[in-house]
């Protein structure tokens, strides 16, 4: 059996669904189904990253610095 990992758009996903369903038993297993959610959607669900953001949104210029002033 192979094994296939595809996306599939939010205004069809019911149908393709339905379709997978109907192969159900003859070929086809549904394995997983993972929901994606948008990223501001899962940032914003990490305990603590919204207020994170907005206090570093605040921060006066002066303290930024530079992709070059960076100690990698």
């Amino acid at each position: 059996m192979q094994t296939v990992t595809i996306k599939v758009d939010e205004r069809i996903r019911d149908n393709f669904f339905w379709l997978l369903q109907n192969f159900k038993g003859r070929g086809v297993e549904i394995i997983d189904i993972e929901e994606s959610i948008p990223d501001t959607e899962y940032l914003k669900s990490i305990k603590g990253m919204e207020e994170s953001i907005i206090k570093a949104a605040n921060e006066p210029i002066e303290n930024y610095v530079t992709r070059e002033e960076l100690e990698w």
